[in-house]
């Protein structure tokens, strides 16, 4: 989910998706409560609603009876501990699906490694490069998709070279290459894919092929991305991952991004769709 989403001014909004409808078979739609709905969680209600939050949970329940999505993608602040109990009373099967936890960097206060006269940076465009690439990093990565029994862990990395090659369309894919000997071709090493803004970029993808990691490569990285950000007068960078996913956390830590709001994902689905269940 892309940081802007997170922060929609609309409490609750609803959206069909149809490039996942179509890779999975199965009619699915977005629907996402913004953070602001979460910053007004009274940490005097304990586990009970605020008002804020019952309004927000009607708007969802009435958006859950309306739908005729085969899967419902709900994602809504954490602070709402008490809302999962709430889903599994809507008719559907809900399916804890991921926490999504989102970090920030003021551009410029990175802690970034020294420049390597062996490291460059370029964008990349090549289809079959970029899809490759995806493939090679992401393809054991713990996304939301795996929780649920109808999608293919296939399909769902298709989703994510999908996703790669649209960043790549808007020149949003950034690769980080090694400098070889003459005569040797580059390889490439890291690929990051951005959402740019006026002031902030968001990286949606980012990592290291997998034959170099370890190698200290990854804040390399974000150097990259961090230095075009400020070249282009930005001044914030946003990142997200799954909450399990602490080893690429603790990275974000030790550059210097700070933790600034986690979500929960639940995927709502149509019971008689699950295997065992009768239609």
């Amino acid at each position: 989910m892309a940081w802007h989403d997170v922060i929609e001014a609309e409490t609750v909004r609803t959206r069909e998706s149809p490039l996942e409808s179509a890779r999975f078979g199965r009619s699915v739609a977005r629907l996402t409560v913004s953070a602001e709905a979460g910053s007004a969680f009274s940490a005097e209600a304990g586990s009970a609603f605020s008002a804020e939050a019952g309004s927000a949970f009607s708007a969802v329940r009435e958006a859950v009876v309306r739908s005729d999505a085969d899967v419902i993608v709900l994602r809504y602040p954490a602070e709402y501990v008490g809302w999962f109990a709430q889903l599994t009373a809507l008719g559907r099967t809900a399916v804890f699906a991921d926490s999504l936890v989102y970090w920030r960097l003021r551009a410029g206060e990175g802690r970034a490694p020294e420049a390597s006269p062996d490291l460059r940076a370029t964008k990349l465009t090549g289809t079959a490069v970029i899809e490759d690439l995806v493939s090679d990093i992401f393809l054991s990565y713990g996304n939301h998709y795996l929780a649920n029994p109808l999608f293919d862990p296939a399909d769902a990395l298709a989703g994510y070279q999908e996703w790669a090659l649209r960043s790549a369309a808007e020149g949003g894919c950034l690769a980080l290459l090694d400098r070889p000997a003459a005569g040797a071709a580059s390889r490439v090493l890291a690929l990051a894919t951005l959402d740019e803004a006026e002031s902030r970029t968001e990286i949606l993808l980012a990592g290291v092929v997998s034959e170099v990691q370890g190698r200290g490569l990854y804040p390399h990285l974000l150097k990259t991305v961090e230095d075009r950000t400020l070249a282009r007068g930005g001044d914030e960078v946003v990142i997200s991952t799954q909450g399990h996913n602490t080893r690429v956390q603790r990275a974000w830590a030790r550059y210097g991004f700070e933790p600034v709001r986690t979500v929960l994902t639940v995927h709502l689905v149509r019971s008689a769709l699950l295997p065992g269940r009768e239609r």
